[in-house]
């Protein structure tokens, strides 16, 4: 006669072990990490493309640019060769656009100066910022701590 020999119930003999905070903390730092690095490479990865795409958009306005100042010279010496057309002597022409050119220069700079005697600094923020530390501690804006 064949004897069956059944496992016993207790926990010695079982094998499903129960995770440990340890383990279970292990884990979740392990996957954390592992999130994080993936974020980290996606962000890399996309970062890649706007520099590039960034870099290219770039070089077209600086060849942009540069083409436009061409352009501004020779029109520059076609409307002085104009002048000449009317019987200006060369020279005469040639100082009349210089002399626009420099009272347009000259009316960019009074803009200029116009626009940065504008800048006042920032007083709603500062006046805000300085209640951030009352109210990280609790208090009230604007209440003594007296």
């Amino acid at each position: 006669m064949a004897t069956s020999v059944k496992p016993s119930s207790d926990s010695a003999t079982e094998t499903v072990e129960e995770p440990t905070i340890g383990r279970l903390v292990a884990d979740a730092s392990r996957d954390l990490s592992a999130l994080v690095q993936h974020e980290i490479a996606l962000a890399k990865a996309e970062m890649r493309f706007s520099v590039k795409a960034g870099v290219l958009g770039s070089l077209l306005f600086l060849v942009a640019g540069f083409l436009g100042i061409l352009i501004i010279i020779m029109l520059s010496f076609a409307f002085a060769y104009f002048l000449t057309m009317t019987g200006l002597h060369p020279a005469w022409a040639f100082l009349i656009v210089a002399g626009a050119y420099l009272l347009l220069a000259g009316l960019l700079v009074v803009v200029g100066v116009n626009r940065i005697k504008k800048i006042k600094a920032p007083e709603a923020t500062i006046e805000t910022a300085k209640q951030i530390p009352a109210a990280l501690k609790g208090q009230r804006p604007g209440r003594d701590l007296a």
